[in-house]
């Protein structure tokens, strides 16, 4: 029995099989027999899953051994072929270090910490294994579930620290990332700013935040911020991350200096030294830097008609107000001026306090006697009458004292008296009275002294004598008139001021007639030149447009712009260029814009065109990095340029009208697209301020934007694919090829300086290429790679040395003959500051002769700056220093910007030769640079003292004489005259001479030693009175002199001088008729001095008054000269445009602007082969029709 086909236990385990066995006989004889066959198993099948997925969750940081899901396999085999075993597939790398399975029960659990955030779910390939090495596999999905176990992660994309603290709110400071791997609710984040209100924190997309300015930002109250910001996850519990930001805030020149007071008081006594520090006035900027450095000013205004400058001055840097002077409490008693404290930022701001020096009365001043008049030539006495009683009031003294307070409370003390028992003074009021009765032993000449003392400290006072008669009749008191001898003195002086006051007025009088006759015969030959001209006199029509045409001699006329707006930081007049042959239209529908036509040229093309000078001036620059932001803040347009209503056409830009916490509104120039350097790396804008009037009025300025690089272009190769071919067995560093690449950027984030390609399209030895550069400058040129080349500095560069350089590239191959070519490069050098400024020599003398006026320029100072711009403006101090116990400002001053060294006060060679003081120069660059220089100042003597008298004393009311015998011989010695002079050199060589004498034969006077000698005999026949003038005179340029009386008496005994000294009197009649007729001339010169100057005054206002009569005519005739016109159309605020007439020429009477009428519905056609007619068309109407004809403005008149 054999197997005819397999069998399968699984299908039958067991057969029963009945075997039949017959024979051959008839009838078949069988036999049967029952066969059970038991099928025996073999591993003929593989284990089965019950599923064919299975999936499970676990909880992501489950500890190991955490239980996942039981797998569960069957195999129909049996015995120990239904035996199985679980396992991990190999095939899936490192995840069985992550699970673990059962081998016999199938359960699956953690051997290790699952991550959600590394793996959100797991495939696992299971295998069941029998015994017989057959295998079936089975998936498990397992799927993470997350926690949240990440905190928030802060990413800064971009943080501008220092920011400007003129940002407007919104202003970006920084963009931050927030990224949380969680999922879900554990992922999403919010972010928010910990106290701190000045900013906030807003999210354009998702996970990213701007941090923006939440309110006006200001430098001086919080110089900088600690901003923290912090990021919370919606996960429970949450989590949350901070980020620290340090931001700086950077100054603007928003804060004008503020000075302490609004009002500074000073006290200062009169009689101050010049050059004493008043007081010291003190601004406090809080902006930094250069922002915050003040500079003092003195306010020019006027005290008394004179510059208050003349009084005093201030100490740029250190704000030290000094008296420029010595100031009387009596001609001025206090001083108001205004200073002015001025920042050095850019525009720059100031403000102003008013300053009071109040000057304090010293007792300076002695009491003035007005009664009795004390005059040298005259006697003037009181009479007493012998019948006088007690009490009798002989007279009164009365004197004033200009002084003020009790400077100014006088007494009154009788000093001294021939006999003090008879008169007494008044205390108080200076009454002069008897103390007892007058008897007939008292003498008729009473002298009394009487000194009049003021209340000050230290006390001044003043004398008067006053002379009293005791007598009961005239010719008893004209009998003892004979020894009251008159004062010469006195009569000298008033004779020498009433010569030099006629003198004065004579020459003041006949200068006058001169001028006058001078400017009549000038007038009278401009008038003929004027007659000859060949000029065509016609009626002349002002126009209705505007125009600055001059009929003087001027070679060209001006275009003047006025400046007349509310807004104005100044109004001047600016001079255009010369105007020529041109079409000027203009159209009352016109909105301020004006067409000009010149050779058909455009009005743009032309770089004097009046359309530059009729707009507002004015520039602004602003740098923007490209790959900006849409939005980005560029500039304040209206605050930079003051401008009200603006509109600004361009792609990229846009205006923006925002709105400040006070409710202003400025306007703010945007970025509105993308920048691009390499496609356009400038952009020239034109801003247009139109205002709201008809008819419209417009300003506009150019303002240039520069597109700053950034690195957002990746290098370029030359070419997308290169081919190389290579020997086999090459060695090791044979070139294969050479790739290039550019990159669209520059600077940093290009090349150096430049890069070349050099490419020469021979072969072999003629494509071989050479490059170099010329040899005298400072760069060299390397080779990197095969046909490039770069141009790299060589050494230091300085561009006050060489500015810029031009660098020529030749480039030659080997061929013959070599063929060559070049290319130039033109290298600018930017300017630091590295030169400090230098004075053309470290030591300065000059010479300055004393009693100069306060004020006087001494001489200038220059320094010199090499570097460029602001780094080489340069401005000069004067460093502090003691001269003699005073501030060195207290004699000199130097001006900061010109460098004009002045005298602060009057010197005196007598009191200082010369003093030495350094002036430091200061560039503004940051940091400044300075350099000194010294300054020495000589005094030169000046003869302004003249000779002093020694001997003889000359004293007013003693008379000393010398006396000679008789019997004197030839060179006796009467007296020496000495005298010194404080001046010094040849200033103070004094020389003696006799100037007068009663008899020049019998003396003479040593030249040098000033001695008087006797030159013959003495006889009996000289006269006993002998008197001497001697001049005594200086070597000075021009000289001075001082005169000395010496009185001689030739006699041997002083009895016999004594009877001949009633003799000695001066003839006061002779006095008396020289002072009369002195007064005379003097009183006609005047009066025909002040007759010639009223007459003049008359003719000058008659005249004014004929040219405004002049002015009201219809229709003037003058002499017409053809135009050069020049426009002043303007393109501003202004309602109408002016017409300017500028009288510039050498012989008007006056400079002048006239204010013409407005200008409209004017063509006015300009042709320069015209022979002085004009054409014009005004809508076929006659000018004179018009009642607005600003003919009849021709009277608005402004003097310039």
């Amino acid at each position: 029995m054999v197997l005819e086909k397999p069998l399968d236990r699984e299908q039958y385990p067991s057969l029963s099989l009945k075997l039949i066995a017959f024979d051959g006989g008839m009838p078949h004889k069988l036999g049967t027999v029952i066969i059970d066959i038991t099928v025996l198993d073999h591993n003929d099948n593989s284990p089965v899953f019950n599923q064919t997925v299975y999936k499970a969750n676990v909880v992501e940081n489950s500890p190991g051994g955490t239980y996942i899901i039981t797998v569960n396999a069957t195999d129909a085999d049996s015995g120990s072929n239904g035996l199985i075993y679980y396992s991990i597939s190999k095939m899936q790398g490192s995840i069985d270090i992550i699970f673990e399975i059962s081998k016999t029960t199938g359960v699956i659990f953690l051997s290790r910490q699952v991550d959600y955030e590394k793996a959100k779910k797991y495939e696992i390939r299971i295998e069941a294994t029998d015994q017989g090495a057959l295998t079936y596999t089975s998936k498990v999905i397992v799927e993470v579930i997350d926690v949240n176990d990440n905190s928030p992660v802060l990413n800064v994309m971009s943080f501008t620290s220092p920011v400007s603290e003129d940002s407007p709110p919104g202003t970006t400071i920084g963009i931050i990332n927030v990224k949380d791997l969680d999922s879900g609710e554990n992922g999403k984040v919010t972010c928010k700013i910990e106290q701190n209100a000045s900013f906030k924190i807003k999210s354009n997309l998702r996970n990213y935040y701007t941090l923006v300015t939440d309110t006006v930002l200001d430098r001086e109250s919080v110089s900088e911020y600690n901003i923290t910001v912090v990021a919370t996850d919606a996960g429970r519990p949450p989590l949350s991350t901070r980020k620290h930001f340090n931001l700086k805030i950077s100054d603007v020149n928003d804060n004008a200096p503020a000075f302490s007071q609004s009002v500074y008081n000073a006290f200062i006594a009169e009689n101050n030294s010049p050059g004493i520090s008043v007081l010291t006035v003190r601004a406090e900027d809080p902006d930094e830097n250069q922002n915050s450095r003040i500079s003092y000013i003195l306010e020019n205004t006027q005290i008394g008609g004179s510059p208050v400058s003349e009084y005093v001055s201030i100490n740029a840097e250190s704000g030290v107000i000094h008296a420029v002077r010595s100031f009387d409490y009596e001609q001025i008693k206090q001083l108001v001026v205004m200073i002015k404290a001025q920042d050095g930022g850019s525009p720059p701001l100031s403000s102003n306090v008013t300053v009071k020096i109040l000057i304090q009365d010293q007792n300076d001043n002695p009491p003035q006697v007005l009664y009795p008049v004390q005059t040298g030539g005259s006697l003037v006495a009181e009479m007493v009458p012998r019948s006088a009683d007690v009490g009798y009031l002989v007279t009164k003294v009365v004197a004033v004292d200009v002084d003020s307070g009790q400077n100014a409370w006088l007494s009154y003390k009788l000093q001294k008296a021939t006999d003090r028992a008879l008169f007494e003074v008044g205390l108080q009021n200076g009454e002069i009275r008897t103390i007892r009765q007058v008897t007939d032993k008292d003498a008729v000449k009473q002298r009394l002294s009487v000194i009049v003392e003021d209340n000050g400290q230290p006390s001044r006072s003043a004398t008067v004598i006053v002379n009293v008669m005791v007598a009961d009749s005239f010719p008893e008191v004209l009998s003892e008139f004979t020894d009251f001898t008159q004062d010469k003195e006195y009569n000298d002086n008033l004779s020498f001021y009433l010569v030099l006051a006629l003198a004065v007025v004579s020459f003041l009088f006949i200068t006058c007639l001169v001028v006058i006759i001078s400017v009549k015969i000038y007038r009278w030959r401009q008038s003929r030149i004027m007659f000859h001209s060949n000029l065509p006199v016609i009626p002349y029509y002002p126009p209705r447009y505007s125009d600055t045409l001059g009929t003087g001699t001027l070679q060209h006329v001006y275009n003047y712009e006025v400046r007349r707006t509310t807004d104005s930081r100044k109004s001047d007049c600016k001079f255009g260029e010369t105007g020529s042959q041109n079409v000027l239209i203009m159209d009352p529908s016109s909105t301020g814009t004006m067409q000009r036509i010149q050779s058909e040229k455009s009005i743009l093309d032309e770089p004097d065109s009046p359309l530059e000078l009729s707009s507002v001036a004015g520039q602004a620059r602003y740098s923007v990095p490209e790959e900006q932001a849409e939005g980005s803040f560029v500039g304040n347009i209206a605050r930079d340029l003051g401008l009200d209503v603006t509109r600004l056409i361009s792609d990229h830009f846009k205006l923006e009208v925002q709105i400040q916490p006070d409710g202003g509104k400025f306007i703010e120039m945007v970025l509105q697209t993308p920048l691009d350097r390499e496609k356009e790396e400038i952009h020239d804008l034109v801003l247009i301020a139109s205002d709201g009037g008809e008819p419209h009025r417009s300003g506009t300025v150019r303002i240039h934007i520069t597109v700053l690089d950034a690195n957002d272009n990746a290098p370029v190769c030359s070419q997308p694919v290169y081919k190389a071919e290579v020997k086999e067995n090459s060695p090791t560093g044979t070139v294969v090829t050479s790739v290039s690449a550019t990159d669209a950027d520059k600077g940093v984030n290009g090349t150096t300086i430049a890069v070349i390609n050099v490419d020469d399209e021979d072969s072999d030895g003629n494509g071989v290429v050479k490059c170099s550069i010329n040899s005298d400058i400072p760069f060299k040129i390397e080779s990197s790679l095969t046909g490039y080349y770069t141009i790299v500095t060589e050494d230091f560069l300085d561009r006050e040395s060489i500015p810029e350089y031009n660098i020529t590239i030749t480039v030659s191959d080997q061929g013959s003959p070599p063929l060559t070519s070049s290319k130039n490069i033109n290298v600018k050098i930017s300017d630091v500051n590295d030169s400090p400024p230098r004075f053309d020599k470290s030591e300065y003398s000059k010479n300055i002769p004393e009693n100069n006026s306060p004020g006087f320029s001494v001489f200038t100072l220059s320094a010199s700056d090499s570097d460029w711009g602001q780094n080489a403006r340069v401005s000069y101090f004067v460093e502090e220093k003691e001269i003699n116990g005073a501030a060195v400002t207290s004699l000199v001053s130097v001006n900061s910007e010109t460098g004009v060294i002045h005298a602060v006060k009057s010197f005196d060679y007598e009191k200082i030769k010369w003093f030495e003081f350094n002036v430091t120069a200061r560039d503004a660059g940051s940091p400044p640079l300075s350099s000194v220089a010294t300054v020495k100042i000589l005094i030169q003597d000046q003869n302004d003292n003249p000779p002093q008298v020694l001997y003889p004393v000359q004293t007013g009311g003693s008379l000393v004489a010398e006396m000679v015998p008789r019997s004197a011989d030839v060179g006796y010695l009467v007296t020496k005259v000495v005298a010194v002079d404080v001046d010094s050199g040849q200033n103070a060589w004094l020389s003696y001479k006799l100037q007068k004498a009663t008899d020049r034969a019998l003396f003479e006077v040593g030249l040098q030693n000033g001695e008087i000698r006797t030159i013959r005999q003495v006889t009996d026949k000289d006269a006993v009175k002998q008197r001497l003038s001697v001049i005594v005179e200086d070597n000075g340029q021009p000289s001075r002199s001082a005169t000395v009386i010496v009185n001689v008496v030739v006699a041997d005994s002083f009895p016999e001088v004594l009877s001949e000294f009633t003799d000695f009197t001066q003839d006061k009649e002779y006095n008396d008729n020289l002072t009369f007729y002195l007064v005379l001339a003097l009183a006609v010169v005047s009066f025909l001095f002040i007759t010639c100057l009223v007459v003049i005054i008359s003719v000058k206002i008659y005249r004014w008054r004929q040219s405004r009569i002049m002015f009201h005519s219809n229709l003037p005739v003058i002499p017409y000269y053809p135009p050069r016109y020049s426009d002043t159309l303007g393109t501003g605020t202004l309602q109408h445009v002016y017409n300017y007439e500028v009288c510039r020429t050498t012989d008007s009477r006056k400079s002048d602007c006239k204010f013409g009428g407005a200008g409209s519905q004017n063509v006015l056609i300009m042709d320069p082969s015209s022979t002085g007619t004009m054409q014009r068309i005004q809508s076929e109407k006659s000018i004179l029709d018009e009642p607005d004809s600003p003919l009849e403005l021709r009277e608005k008149t402004c003097v310039l």
